[in-house]
């Protein structure tokens, strides 16, 4: 037995060493897997990506999360006989990367993008993300990732460009992107269009007006937007309003004067909300958008793109929203149009980034078509394309946990066109080039300038675009390259439930469209780490847990072991600084197992086919085996949750307080044959708690088998799981 077993396990000076062993064997390389024989070379494949972290700064324990969960599946599938390929890579993260050296620009130097250009820039936004890329590597390397680090992707690289200006070109050329005026997200503050994904929901407690509209009372939160407001609609059916007819003009008096109003029929009202009755507001809100182009009505703007009130207002024009909003009211109980008003709580929109409170513009602005018939596609619109990925479809995706596959149905049954352009600088710029102007005006699709006199769009690609790509762009396409003959589909994608619908599906997107493959076979969604009390984390709460600190203060595999056990997968889990501690314990208690086995079998090497067991030893190894066909299942099911625990518990419960207790007085008194027996039965189930505990605690593992007298072994990371071996 090694000298090291007489001290106390030390992760920090045992962690850094053994990773960067694991790096110069080229372990996480398949290629190396095969070339050193321990993985055959006609072996199955199993692949899959890192959901690239954004370049903003560090991990936090949301991604400590997943790379503990992907880095199980992968070690696992290591130990399986797989070829495994675990791609890492980063996101650049567009806006909020942006909005984040913006922010300390003004805080330091006390200027705006404007003031510096867009060279400028983006000369300081490319270095604050190499910076970033850096600290976020090193973090996921302490963290025990099993990464193929020579195949690391960034989505703004040179080869993931290339990719996102084919997939542009292709989606251009087969009339999928459009330039057009539609409803956005409008973020006031940043200046530019925003993702659904990019909104946090924040609860207001406001006043819901009840106002007189003519002959009927209509309710808002929002009186401001009400300037343009000349339709109003209700249900066909609705018997209340049944002597009103579709078309039909009334005059009435509005906010700055009287006015002459539509009454649209329209089946999309919800007659038992309110009154039944809405006037509606085409330019600032999504339902009423699509009313309006239903009935092609007017559209008329009232808030500008700053926040502020139009002329349309009249006398509130120039007016922040916040200001103009108790006068306009004011105004409307002095004509006696105010029937009531009521105390309202509901959630307003805003942007993640800048706080913003978002308000939805008809813009300008670069959409994908989700409905338009694709010819290269057997006549499939995108929509029925993502469509295809369901159970009963020809391209099935496994969701875990299954609940999930109807959430993503539904939200992609509902699917709006996607605007893919942003106002920023940081991202792929739009590769539309604009050559005069007016009728003569030409416009061309180009990686690069066309020539003299053409300037390109001002816009950027919203970051999603890129990481739509990303399960085939970091295998190589559009070229045809080995890895992507050999790796896509991918096996596994495993990512947050909150972003099923921003990421998941935009990857089902284009991986159906540009590959005619679904990206992946099994989507597998965490939920989200909460503090002790179930609470999200954030600073304002200063509930943060740094999972770098806990990993200087505890070890990488207490942080792994916590994260893991008790948490299934689509299930929020509660993390504490106390829960951490405890699987310090645990990898304490590993090491002192291994002490006292190595101990009393010193001089003992494990025999492979050792059957000479007494019939008690005999029994307790029926009863691991047992153990590692239940637990084998299981991984293979993704119920890491489940086999963490049972290992927990067997090598703690089990292993420690029985079997190794009622190992002293057998091997201080028994028979030669039953000390023998025993021997080589405590051996093999340490070696094989050892195996199995690997994926989830690889440092203390690896550590201890570097002791253990195995013959002809191989570092663990790439010995055989348990169950494939005697």
């Amino acid at each position: 037995m090694d000298a090291k077993f007489l001290k106390p396990y030390d992760p920090a000076a045992t962690e850094p060493k053994i990773y960067e062993k694991w790096l110069a064997d080229g372990f996480f390389k398949p290629e190396t897997c095969v070339e050193k024989g321990v993985t055959a070379a006609g072996a199955p494949v199993f692949s899959m990506v890192e959901p690239p972290p954004n370049v903003t700064g560090t991990l936090h324990i949301g991604h400590a999360s997943m790379l503990v969960i992907e880095d199980i599946i992968a070690r696992y599938k290591r130990m399986r006989g797989f070829r495994t390929l675990w791609l890492p890579g980063t996101d650049h993260a567009a806006i909020a990367t942006q909005s984040k050296v913006e922010t300390e620009i003004y805080k330091e130097e006390g200027k705006r993008r404007q003031d510096l250009g867009r060279e400028e820039l983006l000369k300081r936004v490319n270095e604050f993300a190499r910076q970033s890329h850096d600290t976020i590597v090193d973090q996921m390397k302490k963290m025990g990732a099993s990464l193929d680090w020579s195949r690391e992707a960034y989505t703004l690289d040179e080869k993931r460009s290339a990719a996102v200006f084919e997939a542009f070109k292709r989606m251009y050329d087969d009339g999928l992107i459009y330039q057009g005026h539609r409803i956005v997200n409008w973020d006031p503050k940043g200046q530019t269009t925003i993702s659904d994904d990019e909104i946090i929901y924040t609860e207001e407690k406001t006043k819901f007006y009840y106002f007189k509209y003519g002959p009927f009372v209509i309710g808002t939160a929002r009186p401001e937007t009400k300037f343009g407001d000349k339709y109003v609609v209700m249900h066909p059916d609705d018997a209340r309003y049944a002597t009103y007819k579709d078309g039909q003009k009334i005059d009435l008096e509005w906010i700055n004067g009287p006015i002459t109003a539509t009454i649209v029929k329209d089946p999309s009202i919800d007659m038992a909300f309110g009154t039944g009755v809405m006037t509606i507001t085409p330019w600032h809100s999504a339902v009423d958008f699509d009313i309006a182009e239903r009935h092609k009505l007017d559209k008329e703007q009232v808030i500008d793109k700053y926040g502020k009130l139009l002329p349309i207002a009249g006398e509130f024009a120039g007016m922040k929203i916040a200001e103009a909003r108790p006068k306009i009211v004011e105004k409307l109980r002095a004509k006696g149009l105010v029937d009531k008003e009521e105390d309202y709580t509901h959630n307003i929109a805003t942007a993640e980034r800048t706080g913003g409170i978002i308000e939805p513009q008809i813009m300008n602005q670069w959409f994908v078509d989700v409905n338009k018939k694709i010819a290269a596609r057997g006549g499939r619109s995108l929509k029925e394309l993502m469509l295809e990925v369901v159970p009963e479809g020809p391209m099935h995706i496994d969701f875990i946990p299954d609940r999930f596959a109807k959430v993503y149905v539904n939200w992609i049954s509902n699917l709006r066109d996607w605007c893919i352009s942003r106002q920023i600088w940081f991202g792929h710029r739009i590769p539309v080039w604009y050559k005069g102007t007016g009728a003569t005006a030409e416009k061309r699709v180009s990686a690069t300038s066309p020539g003299e006199g053409w300037t390109q769009d001002e816009d950027t690609l919203d970051t999603w675009f890129s990481s739509g790509l990303w399960t085939f762009s970091t295998l190589g396409w559009p070229d045809k390259t080995p890895d992507l003959e050999t790796y896509h589909p991918t096996n596994v994608l495993e990512t947050g439930y909150d972003i099923i619908f921003f990421w998941v599906a935009r990857m089902i997107l284009m991986s159906t469209y540009l590959l005619g493959q679904k990206p992946f076979k099994t989507v597998y969604l965490h939920g989200l780490v909460r503090d002790a009390k179930g609470q999200k984390m954030s600073k304002s709460l200063g509930n943060i847990i740094d999972p770098l600190d806990m990993v200087k203060k505890y070890g990488t595999d207490a942080v792994r072991m916590s994260l893991i056990v008790g948490t299934g997968p689509g299930n929020d889990t509660k993390m504490s600084e106390d829960k951490i501690r405890a699987y310090k314990n645990f990898a304490n208690k590993l090491w002192n197992i291994a002490r006292f086995v190595l101990t009393a079998a010193e001089g003992e090497k494990v025999e492979k086919d050792f059957a000479a067991y007494a019939p008690d030893d005999e029994k307790i190894r029926k009863e691991r085996h047992a153990l590692m066909v239940e637990i084998t299942k299981e991984m293979d099911e993704f119920k890491f949750y489940l086999v963490a625990e049972k290992l927990y518990a067997y090598a703690w419960h089990e292993f420690a307080d029985i079997i190794l207790e009622s190992s002293k007085d057998i091997l201080k008194n028994g028979t030669d044959e039953q000390k023998k027996s025993r021997k080589q039965l405590l051996l093999h189930t340490l070696e094989k708690i050892l195996r199995a505990l690997h994926p989830f605690a690889p440092f203390v593992t690896e550590e201890i088998w570097s002791d253990m007298p195995v013959p002809d072994k191989r570092p663990l990371i790439v010995e055989s799981w348990p169950i494939m071996a005697p």
